[in-house]
């Protein structure tokens, strides 16, 4: 079919048969927004193969079961495929999600994209598959949050006159650059694809472009004297970047990374390739691609080894590079930490992460008295107070405006209830979609990210995210997803994601307590099983009830 672009509707008339799948069909058609998409014409949303939908056909499909869909049915969409339609009942999600699950024997890259090229399946990624990718906003908040975290706990709270050396500026690495001048940071972030560093400084993500090496040292040379935050992106690959400021003696204060890693294939891109080299010779050669990715894998990840023993703070942003590199023959490749147990993992045991909402209306201004409801509501939280007051300022949206802001146990249902008023009330103009990143508090196993070095070695046991789904259904969101690779690749993780409409009606207000409340409290429950003490204060304290909890 030919293509066409894609916007999501705006305003407050139904194109559906009721708020939730209008909601659903909105939000699939965010996530292929031009502004919103990587590759919109592929259906590819974010992290080298994250879709939407399987195919075009399959879209449209969607769209027009959306349409039809009853309120006391639900749509099953099968690795971006609609499957079929069952009557169930109003409270139940009008959509169920499973995205690129495979029998653990086959769960494997290769297998993928065998089935992948018999059209039987697509990677989901995390949000991409499961329509509540909200733009590079989506990991803003988690970026500036982990930095902030660094900054507490090496450098006294304060990251004046500090620099970032990392790599990527996709749809999640992009959001590195002012997630670090929001903490008062300089950057220098290495992206190969020079139309993304465009994009990044074009929305204000990213201060500068440059071409070469010297003249980003030299910015941030200046940047560190003057204690002057600036982000520099810059034009080359990471894995010969990377090692040359090593050789020439440069230690940068942090260094972590944020490029496609997980994927050897569609997302990292060997060095000495531009671009377009790079798509040839993955379409002509697959395994001589895919044998470069991992040489240079390799020393990218070597560099970083050779900072952290320089004195440099490093960690694995998530991307599974380590994994990856020692994949490639690297034995050192876990000698620095992953992100989750350096510095999230505290949030995680007080049921806080990257909650997110979106205005279907379209208009800005509903955002703005969402973003007072925070400002009122949890005015006693200082970072959290900065973060909204500096997302406000610097934020540019991206398809449908939205926000995200990490809320915890508690905080997630008095939010989602006050906003479902301000719908009813009128004081927002259409129906609220409140959702979250998959990487939660108690939604995720995946033992090189977000369940790495658990206390009690629970890292692969994928029960809890299937958990997360089952309880999310049976509570009443508006649509529940399980996905598997995203973020970390094939074979590596186990992921769930909700979905719940604000649309203003009483039965909604019931639901939504239920929903944000569980969602939470089954991450804080995870964590008390795992023997974390911060979470065992945080559900003793709320009344959690778990019954082995003594």
């Amino acid at each position: 079919m030919k293509y066409s672009p894609v916007k999501a509707a705006r305003g407050n008339k139904l194109t559906c048969k009721g708020w939730a799948q209008e909601a659903a069909f909105r939000m699939i058609n965010n996530n292929l927004d031009p502004e919103v998409a990587e590759k919109p014409k592929e259906l590819i949303v974010y992290g080298g193969l994250g879709k939407a939908a399987r195919n075009w056909e399959c879209y449209q499909s969607i769209i027009k079961s959306l349409k039809g869909l009853e309120s006391d049915e639900t749509l099953l969409v099968q690795s971006g495929k609609p499957v079929g339609i069952f009557r169930t009942h109003e409270y139940a999600p009008r959509v169920l999600i499973a995205n690129s699950n495979l029998v653990p024997k086959w769960a494997t890259w290769e297998k993928f994209r065998q089935l992948d090229k018999m059209g039987l399946i697509m990677f989901g990624q995390m949000t991409a598959g499961s329509w509540i990718y909200i733009g590079t906003q989506g990991i803003l908040q988690g970026t500036y949050e982990t930095f902030d975290a660094v900054a507490n706990t090496h450098f006294n709270g304060d990251l004046s006159g500090r620099w970032i050396l990392t790599g990527g500026m996709g749809g999640m690495g992009g959001a590195q650059p002012l997630s670090a001048t929001m903490n008062n940071c300089s950057m220098i972030c290495v992206e190969v694809d020079e139309a993304r560093i465009n994009r990044r400084v074009g929305t204000g993500y990213c201060d500068v472009k440059v071409k070469t090496l010297d003249k980003a040292l030299k910015l941030i040379k200046e940047a560190s004297q003057t204690k002057k935050a600036i982000s520099i992106g810059l034009v080359g690959n990471c894995a010969e970047i990377f090692p040359e400021i090593f050789r020439r003696g440069i230690i940068p204060d942090i260094v972590t990374d944020q490029t496609s890693a997980h994927d050897e294939l569609n997302g990292y891109i060997p060095e000495g390739l531009t671009v377009t080299e790079a798509d040839r010779l993955r379409k002509a050669n697959p395994r001589d691609y895919m044998d470069r990715a991992y040489v240079s894998m390799v020393k990218h990840c070597e560099a970083m080894v050779r900072f952290l023993r320089a004195g440099s703070i490093v960690f694995d942003y998530g991307n599974n590079l380590r994994g990856q590199a020692e994949k490639g023959g690297f034995r050192e490749a876990f000698e620095f930490p992953g992100f989750v147990p350096a510095y999230i993992r505290p949030l995680f045991c007080e049921g806080r992460g990257p909650f997110r909402w979106v205005a279907l209306s379209g208009d800005p201004e509903d955002i703005r008295v969402t973003d007072e409801v925070v400002l009122k509501e949890f005015g006693d939280n200082p970072s959290l107070v900065r973060w909204i007051k500096m997302a406000q300022e610097k934020v540019q949206f991206q398809g449908l405006p939205s926000r995200i802001c990490w809320l915890g146990y508690g905080q997630r249902a008095r939010f989602g209830e006050i906003i479902n008023d301000l719908v009813r009330k009128g004081k927002i103009k259409a129906p609220i979609v409140i959702g979250r990143d998959h990487l939660d508090t108690g939604s995720v196993a995946s033992p090189y990210r977000e369940t790495e070095a658990m206390k009690d070695g629970s890292d692969a046991i994928a029960d809890w995210p299937l958990l997360n789904a089952m309880l999310n259904a049976v509570s009443g969101a508006s649509w529940v997803s399980i996905h598997h690779g995203g973020g970390v690749g094939m074979g590596n993780a186990i992921h769930a994601g909700q979905v719940t409409v604000c649309d203003g009606s009483k039965e909604m207000e019931e639901r939504i307590n239920r929903v944000l409340t569980n969602d939470p409290g089954i991450g804080i429950a995870r964590h008390v099983d795992a023997g974390y003490k911060e979470a065992i204060t945080v559900a003793r304290k709320h009344k959690i009830k778990i019954p082995m909890l003594k």
